[in-house]
């Protein structure tokens, strides 16, 4: 009788793995009108660690927030946040959702707290990251690396 792998997930550690806070205009921006254009930025990357059944999955959000004219920067703040999961007997398709989409949506409440605790320690308005879908994101992911291998071949994708 063949033993069949039973599936296993657990979250072992959040952490954070790097975050840094920038406010190259100091003192100047705090004497200027807070009008900002705030620009977020996400990512993810997983990657396995070593031969276990371990994967390290690091959310990375950077905040920029410019004046109107976008000629000075009043803060840039960068966070990646990370966390280690034990994935065993999920394979293909769905391990890449697990990675790329259910761990993400784990380590972002981690992450929005950090960067509300960088931008207000920077002494700037609180900021707090609206949630994020990030099935949505990992779908239009997949859709644009299928569109694009499609063009690599010559096809047309619709």
């Amino acid at each position: 009788m063949a033993d069949e792998q039973q599936q296993v997930f657990q979250l072992q550690r959040v952490y954070l793995k790097d975050a840094s806070f920038e406010c190259p205009g100091a003192p100047e921006v705090f004497l200027q009108e807070w009008k900002p254009k705030v620009n977020i930025q996400i990512n993810t990357a997983a990657r396995r660690i070593g031969e276990s059944s371990e994967y390290e999955v690091e959310l990375t959000v950077t905040v920029t927030a410019k004046d109107e004219a976008e000629e000075k920067t009043f803060y840039l703040a960068e966070v990646k946040q990370a966390g280690i999961f034990t994935v065993k007997g999920i394979e293909g398709e769905e391990l890449a959702q697990l990675l790329g989409a259910y761990c993400p949506n784990l380590l972002f409440p981690y992450v929005r707290e950090v960067v509300s605790d960088l931008v207000a320690k920077g002494s700037f308005p609180q900021l707090l990251l609206q949630p994020i879908n990030f099935d949505a994101l990992y779908q239009q992911q997949r859709q644009q690396q299928a569109q694009a291998q499609a063009e690599a071949k010559g096809e047309t994708v619709q």
